[in-house]
Order: C-alpha cells, then sequence, then structure tokens
C-alpha cells in the first residue's frame, strides 16, 4: 500500500507564488491496458506514449518465445529496458533488469529465444529494409 502525497505540503511550499500546471500529469495504469498485435509476428505492444507529429514513442513491448524484429536502421537514439526474459542482437545480450541503448545510424536485427516484456523509448520510428528512409 503506498500513501497518497500529502496536497497540503504542495500548498504550503508553494505558498501560492506558484500554481502546478493542471492536468499537466498524465498518468498510464499499463495493467489495465490490453496487449495489441504488432505488425511483426509474436510481438505485441502497449503504448504508453505517443506523438505522431515528432515520430516518438514510449511502448511496452511482449515478444513470445522466438520472435524477431527484423533488419532494420534507427534513424535516432532508441532505448529499451528489458523487465523480464531477455533479447539479443550481434552486438550482445540483454536480460531482466538491464539496459541498452541504440546509437542514431545503427542497424541490427533482434530476436528473443525465451521470449521477453520491455519498455522502449523511441524519438523516431524504426526504419524496415526495402522501406524509403532505409539507406546504408
Amino acid at each position: 500500500m503506498t500513501a497518497e502525497p500529502n496536497q497540503n505540503h504542495f500548498k504550503e511550499r508553494l505558498k501560492g507564488k506558484l500554481e502546478p500546471t493542471k492536468g499537466g500529469s498524465v498518468y498510464i495504469k499499463p495493467d489495465d491496458m490490453e496487449w495489441t498485435p504488432s505488425q511483426f509476428p509474436r510481438i505485441q505492444t502497449k503504448v504508453l506514449f505517443r506523438d505522431d507529429d515528432e515520430g516518438s514513442m514510449t511502448v511496452l513491448l511482449k515478444w513470445e518465445p522466438g520472435a524477431v524484429l527484423p533488419f532494420h536502421k534507427h534513424p535516432e537514439i532508441e532505448q529499451s529496458w528489458v523487465l523480464e526474459g531477455s533479447f539479443y542482437d550481434h552486438d550482445g545480450i540483454c536480460r531482466a533488469g538491464e539496459f541498452v541503448y541504440r546509437r542514431p545510424g545503427s542497424m541490427h536485427e533482434t530476436k528473443s529465444d525465451e521470449g521477453c516484456i520491455l519498455l522502449a523509448v523511441y524519438r523516431k520510428p524504426n526504419i524496415f529494409a526495402n522501406t524509403a528512409g532505409f539507406g546504408t
């Protein structure tokens, strides 16, 4: 059980000089969301944040055992934190509790033998082979 924050603490600390932005915080409850199939077999998603104008997205990804994310390019940094299981590419493996980021312009294919759940933060969408913008 977690204690509710003391709202009087905020009011006393600010003493009317500053006002917090009402609605400025958006709380998401992933446990209340359904997993949605992605465009790739055996990979499902829960989108936590998405800005289509910027191309940024924060998403939970659930990979079934044997899932493969086909060869792709990262136009911007991608950050992934593995919550359960593991996934890997040619550079190494990322296990539960570990973090990996992909440098802008890097290319790879990613696999998960045992399955995994990870939190991924994208600044721009991945670019997959045979699509515009993939050039090496």
